[in-house]
């Protein structure tokens, strides 16, 4: 791929010319004469934006035209380059300015090698951690180096870790001003195959002197402790793996029966399409032994989303069928733009048709089909009797968001632990687009469906009935406190 083309293609754009024309912003630089190399890229991109349900949801048309034009310049400097991580990085950010948990240059979803070239390089932590607002603590030291799990890390390489959250941040995905969700991404906890904080960490920090981190630490017992670690690479960190890996047809989830009958449901992640792990059956066995349980406990505190695997559990919980979705559905295309449909990939081809039949609104949005609405769960002849809680962080933002606000709409269904990840605002999802840049080689995600809250909500997650937020103290316990407290309350009867 000959990226110096970049720049000659590029040449005379100007994107603030661009979007003062509406009712599109790609129209106009498409005219007469479709753009090659960069510009094609360019151009496909502001379709997406024209047809992105969430482009205005967190920000003025004002403010989107100004970050599509920082966009635009930062694309340019690349190309001047020849500059493949500043073009990522600027993507990534522009993408992070929607404000949007699903619109980003997803890890998993890249093909092109020079794209994937940059998440293996040897710059990556050699401990697990989790961001506790701006501070940062070891969790794990799976390699053996003598950094006590506990320990606050208070510099790396000379940067101290706030300001080096700081600088992550603006490339982190999430719904709206929900920040918890980013701090939860940014963490390192052997779930990921990529990790956010791993990808950005490495590209956007100077290499590691000698491929050595320098970390300044201070224990549990209050010494500071400068240590020498090696950079580690991503099989190293693919090796530390707790979570079975998405592509394995193993058990992704393990339930435990607790000496006081209260029965755990661990359930770490959902995302079940390149699996042919019977899932559904696997579950429903187990439900079907709860019937001398004195409770369940379905842990999801890892668990961003997937498919809609909690629809059995909510399903054997009520009486009527319940979407539990307080949100409706909106649209900012009745027809999918040609260079979105000759530039993209789905699971569904039936995406590309979303907005056929959609009723206007104003605005540029629309109401679709009755189809394409969120369906509700239909209830199970079979039941749950005994008392049920799940424990909840910010990770929960896809498909767990949309289980925990069923659990919550049920009524039958505690929720321990942090508020959510997601937005009570607004998110977007449900279907989507992979959309490749072909001249740079970037994938970025799409989602085409808009939910938007009826009535005014804040601007976060899902609180817990029971709040418990993470202590750092908790770190290396034999017990979970979450757990016990929600064990505690099944126990005593719910």
């Amino acid at each position: 791929m000959n990226r110096r083309h970049f720049i000659s293609t590029l040449a005379g754009t100007s994107l603030a010319g661009l979007l003062a024309p509406r009712p599109t912003f790609a129209a106009t630089l498409l005219g007469e004469k479709p753009p090659t190399g960069a510009a094609l890229d360019l151009a496909i991109l502001l379709a997406a934006m024209d047809i992105h349900p969430g482009l205005y949801r967190h920000q003025s048309p004002r403010a989107a035209e100004q970050a599509l034009a920082a966009f635009s310049t930062g694309y340019r400097k690349a190309a001047e380059r020849d500059d493949m991580v500043a073009a990522y990085l600027v993507l990534s950010r522009y993408l992070a300015t929607l404000r949007c948990g699903h619109s980003y240059a997803n890890f998993f979803n890249q093909e092109d090698p020079d794209v994937l070239a940059l998440f293996s390089r040897t710059t990556r932590l050699p401990f697990w951690f989790r961001w506790v607002g701006p501070r940062m603590f070891v969790t794990r030291d799976p390699q053996g180096l003598g950094i006590a799990p506990g320990s606050e890390i208070e510099s790396i390489n000379g940067v101290r870790a706030a300001e080096l959250l700081a600088r992550l941040m603006p490339y982190t995905r999430g719904d709206g001003s929900n920040d918890g969700k980013r701090r939860a991404l940014l963490s390192v906890e052997g779930q990921e195959e990529y990790e956010t904080f791993d990808i950005f960490q490495g590209l956007l920090a100077p290499p590691p002197s000698g491929g050595q981190h320098r970390v300044v630490l201070r224990t549990r017992e209050g010494r500071r402790e400068t240590h020498m670690l090696p950079a580690i690479d991503l099989a190293a960190r693919r090796a530390q793996m707790t979570r079975v890996p998405e592509a394995s047809n193993a058990p992704r989830w393990t339930w435990t029966e607790r000496p006081d009958g209260v029965r755990v449901l661990n359930m770490p992640g959902w995302a079940m399409w390149n699996s042919s792990w019977d899932w559904r059956a696997w579950l429903e066995e187990r439900l079907d032994s709860l019937s001398d349980a004195r409770g369940l406990v379905i842990d999801i505190r890892d668990n961003e989303g997937g498919d809609d695997c909690g629809d059995p559990i909510i399903a054997r919980l009520i009486d009527a069928p319940l979407s539990g979705w307080p949100f409706v559905t909106r649209l900012r295309f009745t027809r999918m733009p040609d260079l979105l449909r000759e530039h993209s990939t789905t699971w569904d081809r039936s995406f590309y048709t979303l907005g056929e039949g959609a009723r206007p609104l104003g605005n540029g949005e629309w109401e679709p089909r009755e189809d394409v609405v969120q369906s509700a769960v239909t209830p199970s002849p079979k039941r749950i009797a005994c008392p049920v809680a799940a424990l909840i962080s910010p990770t929960n933002s896809s498909a767990t968001f949309a289980f925990i606000n069923a659990a919550r709409a049920s009524g039958k269904v505690r929720l321990f632990g942090e508020t959510t990840g997601g937005n009570r605002r607004s998110i977007n999802g449900g279907a989507f687009l992979f959309v490749k840049l072909p001249f740079s080689g970037i994938e970025f995600d799409l989602p085409l469906k808009g939910y938007v809250a009826p009535t005014p909500q804040p601007d976060r997650g899902i609180d817990p009935d029971v709040a418990m937020p993470f202590d750092p103290a908790w770190i290396g316990l034999a017990r979970d406190p979450v757990l016990e407290a929600a064990a505690a309350w099944c126990s005593a009867g719910g």
